[in-house]
């Protein structure tokens, strides 16, 4: 009957081994996939920021600004974090617009999200089983994008002086 138990517990421990197993590789695919998801996300903000640009740039005259808009929409993937650069640079010496500015805020969030999305999935690929039993060897390892934060300050309206009050009205 003692060996009853031992069966038991070898097959408990069996089931709980595979059902972690499974669990941390469908962790690290669906990790690698809302990295994937991230990155196409962050790519779409930046070709939005960049079209903003030219359309504010091109209304306004401002030659440099369209050339880096034009340079940020058709660069290839080795040239585009120096393109965007380059425009948030440009960006950053004019005044912005609010299409501009609203496009700035969610390139923000997107490359935020994107880059705690990489973070985790390279933590994952780092953990020891992972890559013992070669969980990740299907997905590319993911990269991060770095370019300068994309944030624009609004340039504030200038100062109103503030109306009397009534008791200086009345005297």
């Amino acid at each position: 009957m003692p060996s009853m138990w031992w069966v038991a517990g070898a097959i408990a421990v069996a089931v709980l081994l595979s059902a972690y197993l499974i669990w941390t590789a469908s962790r690290v695919e669906r990790l690698h996939m809302r990295a994937a998801a991230a990155a196409r996300a962050l790519d779409a903000h930046l070709l939005r920021r960049a079209a903003a640009a030219a359309v504010v740039a091109e209304a306004r005259g401002a030659v440099e600004l369209y050339a880096a808009a034009r340079i940020a929409l058709d660069a290839g993937p080795e040239e585009r974090e120096a393109a965007e650069n380059d425009l948030t640079r440009q960006l950053r010496a004019t005044e912005p617009d609010d299409e501009v500015l609203a496009a700035n805020r969610r390139l923000a969030v997107a490359r935020q999200v994107h880059t705690d999305l990489v973070r985790d999935a390279l933590s994952a690929r780092r953990r020891r089983l992972v890559r013992l039993l070669r969980m990740s060897r299907r997905y590319p390892e993911p990269g991060y994008f770095d370019i300068d934060d994309p944030i624009l300050l609004a340039v504030p309206a200038p100062a109103r002086a503030a109306p009397p009050l009534a008791a200086e009205q009345a005297t």
